[in-house]
């Protein structure tokens, strides 16, 4: 019975490595490992599904943005309710004496103007009658006004809550390298621009043209060929400051593991914007990516493969943010697994 428990645990072990090992050859590209960088006020939360990524994009894991939790709003959304300093609704100083001095009236028999006699004091008690309705009247419209959320605009709601996604690229392979979402996906915004033009509106705040789609699929590839080369130089000028020295940490751990992630083969296959929107001087858009990659993991020394299979082009699906300051080139600044 022993013997039999040792050779099961021997076995579960060897599948749990093989199965980490596999992993990790898969996982060794670029951003492959976790998803990590900033999207500014967007940063927490989940990107519109698209066609190409119609799964929830996985959360930031890393980012030099605090987490605030789920109190973070996005941009032109309503405010969400922060309580306030506990205060007296009916007033202070004098009005809260002479209200609290009439109820005590009320309360032993001598009414607000208990000095006065006769006709006097009923018309006193009338007076205080109209005046407890009339502030009880205030305190409830008070709190009602409180508890209402702010408004937003019929507008502004009815952008806030569509989603979608721009018609795919079929899938198909795109042509000349750098076609994908340029040629691609950029052309064919343009031509069915009179059509999907109110979906486009709904999540692209800044108008991103085809343009602008050629230079995400060229950081795309850019990206994958400076890594795979440990080119640190060229690194710093697609990323942001904070995604360059993440991915020079993972160069870093390679190196210190003797080995270089080989990285080759990128062709874009099928992408889609996501959103697109400003903040201040900003502009930010997050693109979802589906592509081939050779992606093996090679011995510094020997040049031996260690993980992966060079003859192998495997399939991954990313969402990448790109960020353009001041009307610059735009910089990858996170990667999110689909």
């Amino acid at each position: 019975m022993m013997k039999f428990a040792s050779r099961r645990s021997r076995v579960m072990i060897a599948l749990a490595a093989a199965l980490v090992l596999a992993g990790s050859a898969a996982e060794a590209r670029v951003g492959g490992r976790s998803s990590f960088g900033s999207r500014g006020a967007r940063t927490y939360t989940p990107p519109p599904a698209t066609r190409t990524a119609p799964e929830a994009a996985a959360p930031i894991q890393r980012s030099q943005i605090p987490n605030q939790g789920p109190n973070v709003t996005r941009p032109g959304t309503p405010a969400p309710n922060v309580a306030q300093p506990r205060r007296f609704g009916f007033g202070t100083g004098l009005m809260a004496g002479l209200f609290g001095a009439g109820l005590l009236g009320l309360l032993f028999g001598n009414g607000f103007f208990g000095g006065l006699g006769g006709l006097a004091s009923m018309f006193g008690l009338l007076l205080q009658i109209g005046l407890i309705v009339l502030l009880i009247s205030f305190a409830m419209k008070w709190f009602r006004r409180r508890q209402e959320p702010a408004y937003a605009g019929p507008a502004q709601n009815h952008a806030r809550s569509m989603g979608g996604s721009v018609p795919p690229v079929g899938g198909r392979p795109m042509a000349g390298g750098l076609g994908g979402l340029g040629g691609g996906l950029g052309g064919m915004m343009g031509s069915q621009q009179q059509t999907a033009g109110a979906r486009l509106g709904v999540r692209d705040e800044i108008g991103i043209g085809e343009s602008d789609y050629a230079a995400f699929e060229k950081g795309l590839v850019e990206m994958q060929d400076a890594y795979s080369r440990e080119d640190v130089a060229k690194l710093w000028t697609l990323a942001t400051p904070e995604m360059a020295g993440y991915i020079q940490e993972e160069l870093n751990d390679n190196a210190g593991r003797g080995v270089v992630n080989k990285l080759s083969n990128v062709r874009l296959l099928q992408g889609d914007l996501s959103e697109a929107w400003r903040e201040g001087a900003t502009d930010y858009a997050t693109v979802a990516m589906r592509f081939g990659i050779t992606d093996v993991m090679v011995d510094k020394a020997t040049g031996r493969v260690v993980e992966g299979d060079p003859n192998r082009v495997e399939e991954a699906v990313e969402l990448w943010t790109f960020r353009r300051d001041q009307g610059g080139s735009w910089k990858i600044s996170a990667i999110q697994q689909a």
